[in-house]
């Protein structure tokens, strides 16, 4: 058999998800699966968290690129989820110049594969939560379900 070629960034990779966070309206850390070494050290996270969530709890944004790294997000009454993934620059299109490394960018500059992918990690988690504590995920609930929701990311997220 021919030896396996290596993927090239083009090539889609099933192990596209770099983190998975969930935090509350204060920036809060409720959960936190980290994928990768992208953040080795505790402080390097907390610092990464802190970034992410002052860049975008008050945006109306659902994806952006930030730190390198493609953020899919959304909140729900009093949390914040975000799954974070690579953000290859090489699929961007030609809007994805400008701005600064830390600052967060457009829907348009976000790579579309990552992006539908890191979507529908989040989509999943949303609707899989809203169905395990049967009503609004709210932070009082999820709390009281932590258990259930460390199943829940573990069953859709497998090492990235």
């Amino acid at each position: 058999a021919p030896p396996a070629r290596p993927l090239s960034p083009q090539e889609p990779s099933l192990y596209t998800v770099k983190a998975l966070l969930i935090l509350d309206t204060f920036g809060q850390r409720l959960l936190a699966k980290y994928y990768d070494s992208t953040f080795p050290t505790a402080e390097e996270r907390a610092a990464f968290e802190r970034n992410i969530f002052s860049k975008t709890h008050r945006a109306g944004g659902e994806v952006t690129c930030l730190e390198g790294l493609t953020i899919v997000y959304r909140s729900s009454v009093d949390l914040f989820f975000y799954v974070v993934g690579g953000c290859q620059e090489n699929e961007v299109g030609a809007g994805g110049r400008g701005g600064s490394p830390g600052s967060p960018r457009g829907l348009a500059d976000v790579p579309v594969l990552p992006q539908l992918m890191l979507s529908a990690v989040l989509t999943c988690l949303l609707d899989t939560l809203g169905h395990l504590l049967r009503k609004g995920v709210e932070k009082r609930w999820l709390l009281d379900n932590m258990e259930g929701t460390f199943l829940v990311v573990d069953e859709i997220v497998d090492r990235g």
